[in-house]
This record gives C-alpha cells, structure tokens and sequence, in this order.
C-alpha cells in the first residue's frame, strides 16, 4: 500500500508591505515649487532679527578682517558654537594675527589659546601649517584663491568661501549640512550632500551674497523652524 508522503507548512506570512519611509516618495517637480527667494529671506529676516552677527562677521567687525585671520577663524568654528570659538579666535588672533607671527608660535602654545574649541589639538596643528606655509611660499599673504585655500589641510569649500566671502568680497556660497537640507526641503535643489548642493546653487545661479542684512549660523537657531516648516 502506498504511503502519500505528507508536507509540514508553517503559519502563513502576511503580505510584505513597505514601511512608510519607503513608501513616502519626494515630490515631483510638478506637486511642488521652491519658495520664492524673497519671501524666504523676509522670513528668515524676521526670525533672527534678534540674534547677533555669526562669530565669523563678528571678529571681522572687531578688526580681524584679513583673508588669512577669517579662514583661522573658519577652522577654529568648526563643529563649535560660536560662542566658544569667538573668544577662542580673538585670544590667537590678538596674540598673533599675522602669518609669521602664527608661525613663530609652537602647536603646543596655539592649542593652549584655543583650547575650549571642539577638536583643539588637531586644530592647533592645522592652522600653525596654514601660517608656516603662508609666510614660506606665499610671502605672507595669502592668495584670494579658493583652490589655494582648499588645499590646505582642514579646509573645504565651506570655510573657503566663508573667509573670501567675509574678507575680500568674493560673490560666493557657502554650503555646510544646515544650509545643504534647508535648501533641498525647500526644493530650490536635489542633492545628496553639500557639495553636490553647492554645485546646484552654483549651476542655478543662486546668490546668496546679495542679501547681507542678517548673517547668522542656522544650527544655532532653532526658531527658524517656524520658516522651514
């Protein structure tokens, strides 16, 4: 007599449906516009009308202008609010704000000035090459060049155009992570990272150095939320 062999199932299984961060797609160009430029600066105008200049805008105002200072400053500022990397950058900079007197300084001695800023040890390294090689190759002043700038070590696209931007007028923009997701959400750009960001605002035309009546660092500032929204 034949035995018919059996087959064991388990439960079955609901369908698989996605999550709703997969199912949530991007609008399309054609469900959304970018806010009118304008408007969006009136806004956030509105919202930090408040709040004092950026540390960088600050130092320049308290006589710390030059290229060289402001891109010091820039890498003292980095993952550091400004609230600790002003008094930082003023202690460096009163105490020596010119390439060869930076680099007549030790690492050692720059790390003690700057201290309390995030990173403080790898930083005083940074900026005592950025004087070393300022005064050995550049004769102590530092070319208004952002691909000069950039290749020193520490240095992105960021803190390039926000020194030549502050120090010698250049009509540039700068990107960092705040700036790279307010501007996607808004839909002025689609990019995957700053530096894609900044190369679409760049391709668009954007110029952001137009409207100078408030600077301000967004991370800081919570209450522009109000406008992202």
């Amino acid at each position: 007599m034949a035995v018919k062999k059996q087959t064991t199932t388990g439960p079955r299984r609901a369908p698989r449906t996605q999550s709703a961060r997969a199912v949530h797609a991007a609008p399309s160009d054609t469900d959304t516009l970018p806010f009118d430029i304008e408007e969006v600066l009136r806004r956030v105008r509105h919202q930090v009308r408040s709040f004092a200049d950026a540390a960088m805008f600050e130092l320049a105002a308290k006589g710390h202008g030059s290229l060289f200072e402001q891109l010091i400053a820039c890498i003292l500022s980095i993952r550091t609010l400004d609230e600790v990397s002003l008094p930082a950058s003023l202690r460096l900079l009163s105490r020596a704000h010119t390439p060869e007197a930076l680099a007549r300084l030790t690492p050692e001695e720059i790390d003690a000035l700057i201290r309390p800023v995030t990173f403080h040890e790898g930083k005083a390294h940074q900026v005592h090459a950025i004087a070393v090689r300022t005064r050995d190759e550049f004769n102590g002043q530092l070319p208004a060049d952002p691909d000069v700038l950039q290749s020193f070590k520490g240095v992105g696209p960021k803190c390039a155009h926000l020194a030549l931007g502050i120090a010698c007028g250049h009509e540039v923009i700068s990107v960092d992570i705040h700036v790279h997701r307010v501007t996607n959400r808004w839909g002025y750009v689609k990019a995957s990272t700053p530096e894609r960001t900044l190369a679409a605002l760049d391709a668009h035309g954007y110029d952001a150095t137009r409207h100078r009546a408030r600077q301000f660092d967004a991370s800081s500032f919570p209450e522009l939320d109000l406008v992202i929204a």
